[in-house]
């Protein structure tokens, strides 16, 4: 799915501008809109993603001030480059400190204009790394690690020998022997210092592994249940829609075309 990039300038000849020198930069690997002032910007994000927002700060009715404060109100929004001539510099002042990424004055080179686009791409990138591992990652593993850190040295090396063994075959009694405990005990201290039976621990740490490489990585299914310690995919896929509610490529199809 291709990212969008959206100009909004009231100003039909710097808007079509804009637009030609970022088509042809872009040569269809990313959609360019436009907007020519901000509630048509709204309603443009309201029906679609908008990754990069290139914005005139001086604009009737809703400035590009405005625009930029509405915006970061939201709980997803695109990276902004604001556009200002020299005399509105105290304009674009104000918009930086509201975190806008960059600025750019009139007129714009098309070297400084694919610049600051370019470093925007990268924010960008940035941002949906942040969302995907947000989306995937198991809170319950989060607050098992945040534990770990304080709990007893034997959970802290059993917990670590699980992550490391993923891909093995995870018996409690050969991790209780790794750490010189009875299996037993180790049962009873895993449970109380990480909040969840060895069993569960073992589970969604193979799931997450999965979960991973799912959206990571193009490998199949059946190499994926493999990595993530499970002899069969069948096996793998009947755990997996178990603790995520669905099989893992409809997992994976779902979080590819919402990270971008």
């Amino acid at each position: 799915m291709l990212k969008t990039i959206l100009i909004v300038d009231d100003e039909p000849r710097s808007r079509q501008g804009l637009m030609k020198s970022l088509e042809k930069w872009a040569d269809g690997q990313y959609n360019i809109l436009t907007a020519s002032n901000g509630q048509e910007a709204i309603e443009l994000m309201k029906s679609s993603r908008v990754h990069i927002l290139l914005t005139d700060i001086r604009m009737p009715e809703i400035t590009g001030l405005q625009l930029v404060k509405m915006i970061k109100e939201q709980e997803v929004h695109p990276v902004i480059i604001v556009i200002s001539a020299y005399s509105e510099f105290e304009y674009a002042q104000e918009a930086l400190r509201s975190g806008v990424i960059n600025y750019l004055l009139k007129p714009i080179s098309k070297k400084a204009l694919i610049e600051a686009v370019e470093a925007a791409v990268q924010a960008v990138e940035k941002q949906v790394r942040a969302e995907t591992i947000e989306k995937v990652v198991d809170k319950k593993l989060v607050q098992a690690d945040s534990q770990n850190l304080s709990t007893s040295t034997p959970i802290r090396e059993a917990v670590e020998y699980i992550n490391k063994h993923l891909k093995n075959e995870l018996t409690q009694k050969e991790v209780a022997d790794h750490v010189h405990l009875n299996p037993s005990y180790l049962s009873v201290l895993f449970k109380e210092h990480v909040r969840m039976t060895f069993s569960e621990y073992v589970t969604r740490r193979r799931i997450q592994r999965g979960k991973d490489l799912l959206i990571s990585t193009k490998l199949p299914i059946n190499e994926i249940a493999e990595e993530s310690g499970y002899k069969t995919a069948k096996y793998f896929i009947k755990i997996f829609k178990e603790q995520e509610g669905m099989t893992p490529s409809a997992y994976r199809k779902i979080h590819n075309e919402t990270a971008f």
